[in-house]
């Protein structure tokens, strides 16, 4: 369950960064933790989401919106099929299985990737460059939902270098996804900052509040099919991201209206019938294309992953349609 706890700014504290005082509190794993609740907006001084450079006053009332997870205990490895596409001493890259979750998060305690790699690599053999245990070898993410290819960093320097390419945009990272609706233009580009809904606090929206962060995404089309009466047709693009913001690809796409086949959260203006879900159980979303610069060699290292057999059977059953 989620809780809130408010504490009130002392003088002792007038000035300080509001992320340095969140991780003071003891609330949080570690100031990356702390930094992270900041930019979801589940950190909010008199009411408001700041920044994380945010500097407090005395008197401030500073809110922060927790999860109460499980007592948290080591973390073991648990022997979970890993398709390793690539590894040596310092990097890993796999093709993630839908439904597996990153790491460990509020009711998913154990059963996800960090568990599988603990299990593979052991924990001494993974970076952890998050400060966090239970984020050992994780650089970026991908939904539990979301399947495809992702970086893995086995050294800390490896870690911290893919980590500094990420956020120089030097990492090339696209995926497929079936929208609904017919996109006409041949490709676009999204610019639009996304934060943590006010209407739902799982969810992220495209906002202009003090914690929206720049996000930027490309799409390109690959594929249109008409509707058939049941729907309105869908267009299968191929999205790049620029950022790497929560549940991106998902949210620009609802933010045009052609949200993501099959997605849960993010379906509000697509067509309401289950039918023209095309029997999905998890969003059309697959990461299947990834290009980046060893890390410690300087190697161009580039990878692509085919459709899975649930993501494939969809395509299949529209390919009739195409236009």
């Amino acid at each position: 369950m989620g809780r809130s706890v408010c504490n009130v700014v002392g003088r002792e504290d007038a000035g300080v960064r509001v992320d340095a005082f969140c991780a003071g509190l003891g609330l949080y794993a570690s100031r990356s933790a702390a930094v992270r609740a900041i930019e979801d907006g589940m950190v909010l001084v008199n009411g408001d989401a700041v920044q994380k450079r945010c500097a407090l006053k005395a008197g401030d009332a500073v809110v922060c919106e927790l999860f109460d997870d499980a007592v948290r205990t080591p973390l073991t490895g648990e022997p979970i099929p890993l398709d390793v596409r690539y590894e040596d001493d310092d990097i890993v890259v796999i093709s993630k299985q839908a439904g597996l979750i990153c790491h460990p998060a509020n009711e998913h305690r154990d059963g996800t990737l960090v568990n599988a790699l603990i299990h593979r690599y052991g924990a001494d053999g993974l970076c952890n460059v998050q400060g966090e245990a239970d984020r050992l070898g994780i650089v970026h993410r991908l939904d539990g939902d979301t399947s495809g290819l992702m970086m893995v960093a086995r050294t800390d320097l490896a870690g911290q270098l893919l980590m500094d390419a990420i956020g120089r945009k030097e990492v090339d990272r696209r995926y497929l996804a079936l929208v609904h609706g017919v996109i006409r233009p041949d490709t676009g580009l999204i610019d639009a900052p996304i934060e943590r809904s006010r209407a739902a606090r799982t969810r992220m929206a495209v906002g202009d509040g003090p914690s929206a962060r720049d996000a930027i995404t490309t799409f390109a089309v690959l594929d249109r099919f008409e509707g058939d009466g049941a729907d309105d047709g869908y267009t299968l693009v191929e999205c790049k991201l620029y950022t790497g913001r929560t549940h991106q690809i998902r949210v620009h796409m609802q933010y045009i209206k052609h949200p993501i086949v099959g997605d849960p959260a993010y379906n509000a203006h697509g067509p309401k019938d289950a039918r023209a879900q095309l029997g999905l159980a998890r969003q059309f979303l697959h990461s299947y294309k990834l290009g980046f610069g060893h890390p410690l060699t300087g190697e161009e290292m580039s990878f692509e992953d085919g459709l899975p057999g649930d993501l494939a059977g969809a395509l299949e059953s529209i390919a009739a349609r195409k236009a």
